[in-house]
């Protein structure tokens, strides 16, 4: 019956130390399982980019940040004004046969720039296709009649300027995911 208890007791102490501990996830290889994202991570390329198999591999998930981008985005010279660019996210992509795609808010694609590299501004050896400097992506931001612009991303410099939301023509680079939500339109 000692035997028993202490038997009983040592599963206890076992399970309790399986159930106490933080969940291990993966940071640093590619695999099935993906850590969540933190924007304190700093992953190597080969590790932080992997193109989605499963979406006809039309889709990269960034490991550091949690999104999903366009593998190819809308290229400029398919040149949308700025709600062009937000109705082409929103109603039109299926890229990887899914919906629900929008505009990036401006930290979510500057945190693709890698700082050290230009034409483009992306980390050597990213996954994307045809993103061609000097390439200019619409970016979601507050916008209204009275400002009459939007804000857009260049490519080459990685930097965010205003442009006119009604003439201007940039293309547009949609993203899942995050919890962006783009505010303040009015028409």
């Amino acid at each position: 019956m000692k035997h028993q208890g202490c038997w009983a007791f040592g599963l206890g102490v076992l399970a309790l130390a399986l159930v106490a501990r933080p969940a291990a996830a993966q940071t640093v290889a590619n695999g099935p399982y993906y850590a969540n994202p933190s924007w304190d991570q700093q992953l190597p390329v080969a590790q932080r980019f992997i193109v989605l198999s499963n979406w006809n591999n039309e889709a990269v998930l960034d490991r550091e940040t949690g999104l999903v981008w366009q593998r190819t985005p809308q290229a400029p010279t398919k040149t949308q004004t700025l709600f062009g660019a937000i109705d082409l996210c929103w109603e039109g992509a299926t890229t990887g046969g899914r919906k629900g795609w929008r505009l990036p808010a401006p930290e979510e694609l500057m945190s693709l720039v890698d700082p050290t590299q230009s034409n483009p501004a992306l980390p050597a050896g990213h996954p994307f296709l045809q993103v061609f400097p000097p390439g200019e992506y619409w970016v979601a931001g507050t916008i209204s009649p009275t400002n009459g612009g939007g804000f857009v991303f260049n490519l080459s410099t990685a930097f965010i300027g205003f442009a006119d939301q009604d003439t201007f023509l940039a293309g547009a680079w949609c993203v899942r995911g995050g919890s962006h939500v783009l505010t303040g339109i009015e028409r």
